[in-house]
């Protein structure tokens, strides 16, 4: 859309979330005894059902930096980004999600305003049947894929998906 009078553009552009599969794991503990948090979301869409903590970009943030800040505002959790885990397009909602790979600096976490409660979960303990969003469990399994590993190309929607969000 375009001003016949002077010439501004009105861009409508996608939305940015951002994000991240967030750990926590004991000093010296062994990779098995990793837990995941994730959040009972408090809001529509798919209020009750679990999440990765994730929201939008703010206008002037990076998006590492709304991960951090995403992570605080849902789970009262600091969190320290590893590297990128996936970019998703979803197109038909007009997103592009950004989700990081990162470590809880401490298990001290709570229920954010935007979140029923948090959990820290083992793997096997998941609650798979509730998981909010596919690209959620896209970003939980992609994680497990890769979190033995140091250096991996970022992950995109497996093999072209554009999943259906509620």
């Amino acid at each position: 859309m375009v001003c016949r009078d002077c010439g501004f553009i009105h861009y409508v552009n996608p939305k940015v979330v951002t994000g991240a599969v967030v750990t926590w794991r004991d000093p010296g503990a062994p990779i098995e005894d990793e837990k995941v948090l994730l959040c009972r979301r408090a809001i529509a869409p798919r209020d009750g059902y679990w999440t990765i903590p994730a929201g939008y970009l703010e206008l002037g943030e990076s998006t590492e930096a709304g991960a951090r800040r995403e992570a605080l505002e849902e789970a009262c959790a600091n969190i320290e980004i590893d590297r990128l885990l996936a970019i998703y397009n979803i197109t038909r909602i007009s997103q592009i999600q950004t989700i990081y790979r990162a470590k809880l600096a401490s298990p001290d976490v709570s229920a954010g305003i935007e979140s029923r409660e948090v959990e820290l979960f083992s793997w096997d303990d998941v609650p798979w049947s509730d998981i909010a969003f596919p690209t959620v469990r896209w970003a939980l399994n992609q994680y497990l894929e890769t979190r033995q590993q140091l250096a991996f190309a970022p992950f995109g929607n497996p093999d072209g998906a554009d999943p259906d969000f509620r």
